[in-house]
């Protein structure tokens, strides 16, 4: 599958931003259940409508390395963006009594505690903030990625495009409907085979109707699969392992603001 690899090399646009808003810790009742999130707001976002970005961590991480290793907040500070705390879960490939956080594989496991958890949060987001409907994303790494495939097969009609990493989804692949999407994935991982990843990815260009690839005009290191129904396939390949690449979150915004929910 033709593919260009990431540059090696990326400038963290973090310390030279201006100080951003901080991270607020918020908390819901999901079914008797306490669930958190840090959360960051812009100042605008009473008064004009905001992009909402979701940031799910991988199994065994927490919503503060989520926050840390995706600083989507510092890339994109005109936008909402929520990094949610995950529960215990056994993980399909790691942990399998559950002891560590994660995210739900399927619709109906773990009773849809955090579909629900999604759907308390999107609520109350867009409840207390003028939230750009046409705008709402998700991201994710290894489980995280996951998650992001099981909300864009069960909640779909929310987003307007998903940037999963390190992740596929073999079980819920046949629910999905043609979406905009950026796949990561990391050419040694050993964890999610890449081969898997592969199949995924060419699994979303049947999917959305893709045609053959070209560099990205927003990153060459991308490939870009056009869309007869709108709906591109960019793969962000690189030489790595299961590892986030520290790439990852300014192509991920780059993505992410190039695309909005058709009406």
């Amino acid at each position: 599958m033709p593919h260009r690899l990431f540059s090696l090399f990326f400038v963290l646009l973090a310390a030279a931003s201006p100080a951003a808003e901080p991270l607020v810790r918020r908390e819901w009742v999901v079914d008797g259940v306490k669930r958190e999130a840090l959360v960051f707001v812009p100042t605008t976002a009473k008064e004009q409508p905001a992009p909402l970005v979701f940031g799910f961590h991988g199994h065994g991480g927490n919503m503060g390395n989520s926050a840390r290793s995706y600083h989507i907040h510092l890339l994109w500070p005109e936008a909402i963006v929520v990094y949610p705390q995950g529960l215990n879960t056994p993980g399909r490939l790691t942990d399998p009594e559950g002891k560590k956080p994660g995210w739900q594989s399927t619709v109906g496991d773990q009773g849809d505690r955090d579909l629900k958890f999604f759907d308390a949060m999107l609520a109350s987001m867009r409840n207390e903030f003028k939230v750009d409907d046409a705008r709402i994303y998700s991201t994710g790494h290894s489980n995280g990625g996951g998650f992001t495939y099981l909300l864009w097969a069960a909640r779909g009609d929310q987003f307007a495009a998903f940037a999963p990493s390190a992740s596929a989804a073999s079980r819920t692949r046949e629910q999905l409907n043609p979406k905009p999407v950026l796949h990561i994935a990391g050419e040694a991982d050993p964890l999610v085979k890449f081969a898997w990843q592969e199949a995924q990815i060419r699994a979303l260009i049947t999917l959305n109707q893709c045609g053959a690839s070209r560099a990205w005009e927003l990153d060459p290191n991308c490939s870009y699969y056009p869309s007869k129904v709108g709906c591109p396939v960019i793969t962000a390949i690189h030489p790595g392992d299961h590892a986030y690449p520290r790439e990852a979150p300014e192509v991920i915004v780059k993505f992410f603001k190039s695309q909005a929910k058709k009406p």
